[in-house]
């Protein structure tokens, strides 16, 4: 792998939770031997973002212990995680880390990083090494070299046959290992290159606040050497500027400490009077210093074309080539496996290496076709989003499990409470119905559904927090609900980006959403201890208006949300009209049930569609309301149903909108894909009520399981909340994950979060 990424300082996590968790409770400890920082490596880099990530997704699962390769007259100053260093140049330390690691019966496995050169000189020791650990190990191959010779062939063979998994990074990798080696395929995990997630960020903008406005962004990043070839970008130029005078070529990076070392600073020098020879100062900038990961993230977000122009067919990876593609960057790449594998179907550009000509021709097309490169920057997203590092971090995690023989248990950590996306979705107006990725669509308009669940999530925030702040969030999302509500008290749904009422509203069933605005509005009124007067007195007048005709609402559903809005809102004062209302929907919910369920079928219709678990929760707020024990034994008898559907030994499967699951179908419905946040947040949220009135640990448990979803417990093991927006992807499918983070999606997360929020579930 290229050593480049040492510019890539992760982002400050808290590092003691773990270690003190660790001393309180005997961990099964996974020792990574690996680079690391403040060593200058590519693989120190990646080593330390694999342990963060897997620090930040697993509470109390497992502890990882670093062992910190060095070389020769080292003396690193390193973070907590490190517990053993390991001079590769002295024969001795590796016998007695052998000896250590194998006294630790906390060591449970021991993973490698390898890369050529770790222990250069040193193989045979190496190989004893091996011989002499009792615990199992695995092995993380950066490089893997085709065509090996037999002296290479014996040494991969001999420490892979004695590893108990082999992971690489590419296909062209394992495939390798296959036939060159003859590595059993078995053995071989195939775990993409980890990409941070990023929070996409307008390009104007970002080149305006670096002083880059009105220039066409070329660029390279990492540590300086002369395998980048960056001469071959130089020569290029030439051509490019006639076409293109705008253009600037950012060279990020400093030069390789190794580089350094041996040569000093030749490479960039010579870098430098060829600039100056073909009178490219102009149009060439090097940034020749440190960048934080925030900053580098912008470069490579501003950047219209991303230049990868290593001249080493051997490279089998590399990071700078990942994080530029997740940033959004346009690809222009020489053959190296990685980008054969990666820019494949439409992502970006191969090009020949060492050859100018191609390179430029390259760059002059891609420049001057905008829709060309907005193309191979989503799919490049697309391709990428199961590389991130927390999902990197889930595959890594899984193959642990699979391989220590006592067994592990995943605890998947509750990520912070993050209101970035819902405040960016948000005008003053509304919150807007969709985004692309998370850049909110305003064309796109909102809807009183949307808004309404917003009303619902920031209220339960302010329950949770009494974060004052946030109150005029409230009043937004409640004049907009006042908004839509028309003369006779009912309500419209959907509202264009110029504030008009759409054809829409003519077309659709409205019955739902207003259902999801009687239901926010009675929250609301719920709240009435802890919120402003003026906030409760509007609520109440917007329900109270519309309470006349909410017995002539039929849908299932809306008569759902009715009910627990209504439940809600006579919590603290009675109203005669709600409380008539919720009796009257209540029995026609129950009537449903007696009509349609049986002994195998204990449901209100004929078939499992969305929000199912809505149900049941609105007939538990029924016979809390009325007191009516049918209510009461219907609510438990048809959740308990619901739950033995869509919960299965790997966790949660909510009904896929592909096909409704029909009482006809024996068995639960195991269709792959079609799966939305909302109805997995819907299930959280009716399990709490059950767990708040029955206080059963059955029904937190569940709880547990089904966040879990959002988190990679699914069937692609992929992330579905993203951490760093704040925002929610809008939907799990068969074989991908939808990236774009809509409202819907990202308040039903929001609503699922805060459910949960008062809840302990550590070592859970």
């Amino acid at each position: 792998m290229e050593a480049l990424l040492d510019h890539i300082i992760p982002l400050e996590i808290k590092r003691d939770r773990l270690f003190i968790a660790t001393k309180r409770i005997e961990l099964p400890i996974l020792v990574m031997v690996t680079s690391y920082p403040p060593r200058e490596c590519g693989i120190a880099t990646y080593a330390n973002d694999l342990y963060n990530s897997l620090y930040n997704k697993f509470d109390q699962s497992f502890s990882i212990h670093i062992c910190a390769l060095e070389q020769e007259h080292s003396n690193y100053t390193y973070a907590s995680e490190v517990k053993y260093r390991l001079d590769t140049s002295n024969a001795e330390k590796y016998t007695q880390l052998a000896h250590q690691l194998n006294a630790n019966e906390q060591i449970q496995l021991i993973v490698f990083q390898h890369e050529f050169g770790f222990y250069h000189g040193n193989d045979i020791v190496f190989q004893s090494f091996l011989k002499l650990l009792s615990k199992p190990f695995i092995f993380a191959l950066h490089t893997v070299l085709g065509k090996p010779n037999n002296e290479l062939k014996e040494y991969m063979q001999l420490m892979l046959n004695k590893s108990v998994k082999t992971i690489v990074m590419t296909k062209n990798a394992a495939n390798i290992l296959k036939n060159d080696y003859g590595i059993d395929s078995a053995s071989i995990h195939i775990i993409s290159h980890g990409t941070h997630l990023v929070r996409h960020t307008d390009k104007i903008q970002l080149k305006k606040k670096h002083g880059l406005l009105g220039r066409k962004i070329l660029s390279t990043f990492g540590l300086l050497n002369s395998g980048k070839s960056i001469e071959t970008t130089l020569d290029a130029l030439s051509a490019i500027i006639v076409k293109e005078p705008t253009v600037l070529f950012l060279i990020i990076g400093i030069t390789h400490p190794g580089v350094v070392k041996i040569d000093g600073e030749s490479y960039r020098e010579s870098l430098l009077f060829k600039i100056k020879q073909l009178h490219l100062e102009e149009h060439v900038l090097f940034i020749n210093h440190f960048l934080e990961l925030p900053e580098l993230l912008e470069y490579l977000q501003l950047t219209d074309i991303y230049l990868f122009t290593s001249n080493n067919p051997n490279q089998a990876v590399s990071g700078t080539f990942s994080y530029a593609i997740s940033s959004g960057c346009p690809i222009i790449a020489t053959a190296i496996p990685h980008a054969l594998e990666v820019l494949a179907n439409n992502t970006g550009i191969i090009v020949d290496f060492n050859n100018s000509q191609q390179l430029s021709t390259a760059i002059i097309s891609l420049l001057s076709n905008d829709a060309k490169r907005e193309e191979f920057s989503l799919n490049g997203i697309h391709k990428l989003a199961s590389t991130a590092w927390e999902n990197s971090a889930l595959k890594h995690a899984n193959i642990f499990r699979e391989t220590i023989k006592s067994a592990l248990s995943l605890n998947f950590s509750i990520p912070a409470l993050n209101l970035h996306h819902l405040k960016k979705l948000t005008t003053k107006f509304g919150i807007i119905q969709f985004a692309v990725l998370n850049k909110p669509d305003l064309t796109s308009g909102y809807t009183l559904d949307d808004n309404a669940r917003a009303l619902l999530a920031v209220g339960m925030h302010f329950e949770n927090t009494r974060h004052f702040e946030n109150l005029y969030l409230i009043e937004i999302y409640l004049d907009f609900i006042s908004f839509c509500q028309q003369e006779k008290g009912d309500f419209l749904n959907y509202v264009s980006q110029l504030q008009a009422f759409t054809n829409e509203n003519e077309q659709c069933n409205l019955d739902d959403a207003n259902g999801r605005a009687i239901w926010a509005l009675g929250y609301i009124i719920g709240l009435e201890e802890i919120l402003p007067k003026n906030i409760i007195s509007k609520a109440s007048g917007i329900l109270n208006k519309s309470i006349s005709h909410l017995n002539t609402i039929h849908s299932t559903r809306a008569m759902a949300f009715i009910i627990k809005g209504l439940s809600y809102s006579i919590k603290n004062i009675f109203n005669q009209k709600a409380y008539d209302t919720i009796n009257t929907l209540a029995n026609r919910v129950y009537q449903m049930y007696l009509h349609e369920s049986s002994q195998k079928w204990a449901w209100y219709e004929g078939y499992l569609t969305y929000a199912n678990s809505l149900l049941p929760e609105a007939m538990l707020y029924a016979w809390k309301a009325t007191g009516n024990l049918k209510f009461k034994k219907t609510a438990k008898d048809s959740f308990q149903f619901l739950l033995s559907q869509i919960f299965t030994a790997t966790g949660i499967h909510v009904i896929s909108n592909k096909n409704w699951h029909n009482k006809e179908i024996t068995g639960s419905c195991n269709l792959v894909g079609g799966e939305q946040p909302i109805d997995v947040a819907y299930t959280i949220l009716s399990l709490n009520s059950f767990y708040i009135e029955f206080d059963d640990a059955y029904y937190k448990e569940k709880m547990k399981i089904a966040f879990d979803w959002f988190q990679g417990r699914n069937h692609l093991n992929e992330i579905i909340y993203n951490p760093c927006t704040g925002g929610c992807y809008d939907g799990l499918e068969d074989s991908y994950v939808n990236l774009n983070q809509g409202a819907e999606s990202t308040l039903s997360y929001l609503m699922a979060r805060l459910a949960i929020d008062k809840y302990n579930f550590s070592n859970t």
